[in-house]
């Protein structure tokens, strides 16, 4: 089939397998090109590692530190008739190239939060690679279900205590409109925390520790993002926000936890990118895209796989970590600049539909959205006849 991209909202429902390859593709190269830090992680668990963070995640520990990894990640297998996922294509990829290049790879495709994929890691790493030294924390969703009891929770975007009216760009129509939204209630905030926080990152560090899968001197990081004034009203000090906050409270705990390996839990707090997950937040789109502007201007604008690197090589491996007041590890500081965070906010203020391409790089936010699913990415015949599927190899089943 000839596949198009099909954009409905914040969401793209279809994905090219073609341009998914080549973008896991740059990703490996970029990440080869990069120096590495000295010390460097030998077997790694990724628990949401087929898009986004967690993916520039396995890309950075298997082709930067030539280690083993083992992807967790929950995708939809493609047909004759329907394209999968971009995260189905995305693993396809990457485990393509780990087999090319000598790697050890396994996949489990399968809910995360549940106690049988716990079950089903900590059986592949015992008969595999015996123990991990690092456990990456990448999940995002809209929904759990509660392993014990089955109780199904959601989250919400919504703000905490007062409800606000605020400029969102309208990515359907291509507008900036405004957008009033409602608080949250306690049940919205306490099931956003439940989905969102540190809950399920404990339970997994508590199973693999009981297992004893975990190595001496292991590492564990979750990623969160903070922000600054500019998105607090719907992100850091809203119910994501609160979520987030239980992130810190679960590093804590994990430490106490791993402290007999002398082991290190750490919440790394990272910039503002486009992602599936950010792209759903409705101040989000026309923040990045005014960051974009901005950052770009300045030569430092990144992308997830620029942020990972940066944050094995400069931070999390690093004898010199750049620690905020909570024990997070900042990889976040270029967008965080006083003059970054002014500059945005005079976009900001200034920007009107008839401006968004003059004052922002809407362009580039579209253009690396649409890089998400496949597309638009460079060297790719988007006219050529293509099947859809894709096998991932070894598969766990």
């Amino acid at each position: 089939m000839i596949i198009k991209p099909k954009v409905r909202g914040f969401i793209c429902t279809n994905a090219h397998p073609a341009g998914c390859a080549q973008h896991v593709q740059e990703q490996i190269d970029f990440v080869k090109s990069q120096p590495q830090a000295d010390a460097k992680p030998k077997k790694v668990l990724v628990i949401g590692a087929s898009t986004g963070y967690g993916l520039a995640s396995r890309i950075t520990a298997a082709f930067g530190n030539g280690a083993s990894t083992l992807g967790i990640f929950f995708e939809k297998e493609p047909t004759e008739k329907r394209t999968g996922s971009a995260g189905w294509y995305n693993t396809a990829a990457f485990q393509n190239a780990a087999d090319d290049a000598g790697l050890y790879a396994k996949n489990i495709n399968g809910d995360a939060f549940s106690h049988d994929i716990k079950a089903k890691t900590i059986e592949t790493i015992k008969a595999d690679l015996g123990q991990v030294d690092l456990v990456v924390y990448s999940l995002a969703s809209p929904r759990r279900t509660d392993p014990d009891t089955g109780e199904v929770y959601a989250s919400a975007l919504k703000p905490i205590g007062n409800g606000f009216t605020t400029k969102s760009l309208n990515t359907s129509k291509r507008v900036i409109e405004e957008v009033a939204v409602e608080p949250a209630s306690e049940e919205e905030i306490a099931g956003t925390i439940k989905v969102m926080g540190g809950e399920d990152w404990e339970l997994w560090m508590n199973a693999l520790k009981d297992a004893g899968v975990l190595s001496e001197n292991v590492k564990t990081v979750a990623y969160t993002y903070i922000g600054k004034e500019l998105t607090w009203p719907l992100y850091g000090k809203a119910t994501i926000g609160r979520a987030k906050e239980d992130l810190d409270r679960a590093a804590t705990e994990i430490r106490k936890v791993t402290s007999d390996l002398n082991g290190e839990a750490f919440v790394t707090s990272l910039n503002a990118v486009v992602t599936q997950a950010s792209s759903a937040i409705p101040i989000m789109p026309l923040y990045i895209s005014g960051l974009f502007k901005v950052m770009k201007a300045d030569g430092t604008q990144e992308n997830p796989i620029d942020q990972i690197q940066g944050l094995f090589r400069d931070n999390l491996y690093s004898t010199e970590r750049s620690l905020d007041e909570h024990n997070r590890l900042m990889q976040n500081l270029k967008e965080l600049e006083d003059d970054v965070q002014a500059r945005v906010q005079t976009i900001w203020d200034q920007v009107d539909t008839d401006s968004i391409d003059q004052l922002t790089d809407y362009t580039g936010y579209h253009h690396e959205f649409l890089k998400l699913f496949g597309f638009e990415v460079d060297g790719v015949d988007y006219d050529a006849d293509v099947s859809p599927l894709a096998a991932i190899n070894n598969m766990i089943q």
